[in-house]
């Protein structure tokens, strides 16, 4: 770029790029506080979910103990289960912040209450398990944006604005000299002229 309607794009590019980076540092700080905040729900999930599946698989002790293998097997249920995970956008990012379970009817068994306990401890286990890989995916989802985020800026630091304000020093020093040279010009012209007369 050349001339002085070059110098307009070069600082308006710079100033572009400046503005960029004050909204990606905006951005990185707002992602930081929710990747802590989702680092901590994770971490809740995580302990909901060993507690109960602990108690689960206690119930599950407990039936075999009392109902046998096969009343176990046939106890299982026949229904699907039904799970519609509901999302959320952070910063630009969808993720997961939850999901609703919908189970099949709940079975009449003929067995022990244990196996009852079991099948009700296993239920909500389960329901631990999908709120922790929710919870998790968010964490993941949320830490690879801060990350690119991260990037994104220290290039625009590092590389982009440098590199903008190398190519402006460039070309103001050359606008300066393309300046002198014209004085330079117009003064040899003017004495020139004087001289003739």
């Amino acid at each position: 770029m050349t001339g002085r309607s070059g110098r307009l794009v070069l600082t308006g590019r710079l100033a572009t790029a400046q503005r960029a980076v004050e909204l990606l540092d905006r951005k990185q700080r707002a992602l930081a506080i929710e990747h802590e905040r989702l680092e901590l729900v994770a971490g809740r999930a995580a302990e909901t979910f060993e507690r109960e599946a602990r108690t689960a698989a206690l119930w599950l002790r407990r039936s075999l103990a009392l109902d046998g293998h096969q009343r176990l097997l046939v106890s299982a249920p026949t229904a699907a289960v039904e799970v519609v995970v509901t999302y959320d956008v952070t910063m630009g990012v969808r993720h997961p912040t939850g999901a609703e379970i919908t189970f099949g009817p709940e079975l009449q068994t003929a067995g022990s209450s244990a196996l009852v306990q079991a099948m009700r401890a296993h239920r909500t286990a389960l329901v631990a398990t999908v709120e922790l890989a929710a919870a998790r995916r968010s964490v993941v989802l949320i830490s690879e944006e801060l990350a690119l985020t991260r990037q994104q800026q220290r290039a625009l630091e590092m590389r982009w604005i440098p590199e903008l304000q190398r190519q402006l020093t460039v070309l103001a020093q050359r606008l300066d000299e393309a300046e002198r040279e014209e004085n330079l010009r117009l003064r040899w012209a003017a004495g020139r002229r004087g001289r003739e007369r």
